[in-house]
């Protein structure tokens, strides 16, 4: 499981668009994002710069929590 701090979400638009970013790349990739703490948790078979990529490709900010 990898934790990331994500900066620039806001609502369930950026939910479902990292999510969906995600298991674009992975479909078994289980994703729950904290929109109040800014925290996406991530159980995938990706990297760590797979992921990262994945995110900021949507237009959010991301690093390893």
């Amino acid at each position: 499981m990898q934790i990331l701090n994500v900066s620039g979400m806001s609502c369930g638009h950026c939910v479902r668009a990292i999510g969906e970013a995600i298991r674009a790349l992975d479909g078994a990739a289980e994703v729950q994002v904290d929109l109040a703490a800014g925290e996406v948790r991530v159980d995938s078979r990706l990297s760590l710069e797979q992921l990262l990529a994945a995110i900021r490709e949507e237009g959010y900010e991301a690093q390893p929590a």
